[in-house]
Order: C-alpha cells, then sequence, then structure tokens
C-alpha cells in the first residue's frame, strides 16, 4: 500500500491562549513548522500577562497566524467557540498553547480524515505506544472516569474523551454549536459528535503534560464541571 501524500496548506489550528506569554512563541513556532498548516487562528481569552503583547508582535512574521481577543476572560471553550467562527480551512485541530502536546504528531491524526475513514479524530495518550512525561495520579484517574462516564452514555468506546487533540471536517464542526465557556467543552463536544454519528476516529500520541509550577490550570473544580456536562448534554440535550 502507497503511503498518503498530505496536502501542504490543508489544515487550519485553533488555539486558544490565556497567560502563556514565556511559551507561546515556541509552540507556534512548532505548529507553523508543520508545512500541512495554512492557518494559525488564535485567540487570547483576556490574558493578565504580555501574552496579547507578544502575540501581536508574532503575527506579523506570517501570514498565517490571525488572533483575536476576548475583553472578559470567559474560558476555553469560549475561545474555541470564537476560533471555530473564524477558521476557513477544509479540516480543522485544536491545539493547547502550552507545550504539553506535539504538533509534530499532525500527519497521523489527519490520516484517518485524509483516507476518508473518519469525519472526526481524537488524539488519545492512553491509546498505543506514545510517550508520556509521568505526573500525577489523580489526574490519571479523573481522565479515565470521566472517559468512561462520558462513554457509557454516548454508547463510544474512547480511551481518551478530555484530550486536546480533537480534528474535525470543516462541515461536521459547522453541525456543532458550542455552549460551555470552560472546560465542560469537552465532554460536550463528544456527546454532540456522538449523537451526528459521524464516523469517528482515535490515534496514539504522545504527551508531555506540566506541573502546576509550570502553569498547568484545569483543577478539580472542572472535573465536577465535567459530570455535569456529561449528564446535561447526553440526557437533557
Amino acid at each position: 500500500m502507497h503511503a498518503i501524500e498530505i496536502p501542504a496548506c490543508c489544515l487550519g489550528v485553533v488555539m486558544p491562549v490565556f497567560n502563556e506569554e514565556k511559551t507561546i512563541h515556541l509552540i507556534i513556532e512548532r505548529v507553523l513548522a508543520r508545512p500541512e498548516v495554512g492557518e494559525l487562528v488564535i485567540v487570547n481569552d483576556c490574558s493578565t500577562d504580555g501574552t496579547w503583547q507578544r502575540l501581536q508582535e508574532i503575527a506579523t512574521i506570517d501570514p498565517r497566524i490571525r488572533i483575536f481577543s476576548h475583553d472578559v476572560n470567559q474560558g476555553k471553550g469560549a475561545a474555541l467557540r470564537t476560533g471555530f467562527q473564524k477558521v476557513n480551512s477544509a479540516i480543522v485541530i485544536i491545539q493547547d498553547a502550552d507545550l504539553e502536546y506535539d504538533p509534530d504528531e499532525y500527519p497521523k491524526l489527519l490520516m484517518p480524515i485524509l483516507t476518508g475513514r473518519a469525519d472526526v479524530v481524537f488524539g488519545s495518550r492512553f491509546l498505543g505506544s506514545g510517550m508520556h512525561r509521568v505526573l500525577y495520579y489523580w489526574h490519571f484517574v479523573g481522565n479515565r472516569f470521566l472517559t468512561l462516564l462520558s462513554n457509557m452514555f454516548t454508547n463510544l468506546n474512547l480511551t481518551d474523551m478530555e484530550t486536546c487533540y480533537k480534528v474535525f471536517r470543516r462541515e461536521t464542526l459547522q453541525q456543532i454549536i458550542i455552549q460551555e465557556d470552560r472546560f465542560g467543552f469537552e465532554p460536550e463536544i463528544t456527546a454532540k459528535v456522538a449523537k451526528l454519528r459521524v464516523p469517528l476516529y482515535e490515534v496514539s500520541i504522545s504527551y508531555y503534560g506540566r506541573t502546576y509550577e509550570d502553569g498547568k490550570k484545569i483543577g478539580w473544580k472542572d472535573g465536577i464541571r465535567a459530570v455535569w456536562c456529561i449528564l446535561k448534554y447526553n440526557l437533557f440535550r
């Protein structure tokens, strides 16, 4: 079987950003180094450090970059909602602004869509042999619990519902209206993808998790909200 050639500039990247002044230039460089990236839509969620100033400087170096900013901090879901409205590419991927996820894995995330097998692809930190930084046990337990609970209601057999890397055909993404402003976005969009009954694939990815000292933002309150969102968007919507 011949390898599938990935078209250049076929991918739109949506990146929500909040207080990533120290490392934002590094992840942008890594994203733009990928030849399949045709546009990078960055949404600054009212950062309180120098992130917005850095973005304004960086945006001048490459025409693929488009930046937007919220006047009030609303959360990751709200930033993605804005980004999804602005992105134009046929295929769209979510990229966190930290350094936990590796853009060099875009080709294998795109493959199920480019070969016509999938409309949506999730990157799984718990599937296969990707490298993982060893960190918080209870975060691992929480992620597995939330994925299990989500699967019980969606009837999917995902291994990592809370993953950042979610890839969509644009026409599929346009059928989904995001309501959650914060981290409840993950179970919400999973429930809504399940209800569309489109082909969904998982692909193994590596993961370089960071500590709270490094700037990790998700906490136990987000886990409680995720449980509520699993119930809300599977049972009541």
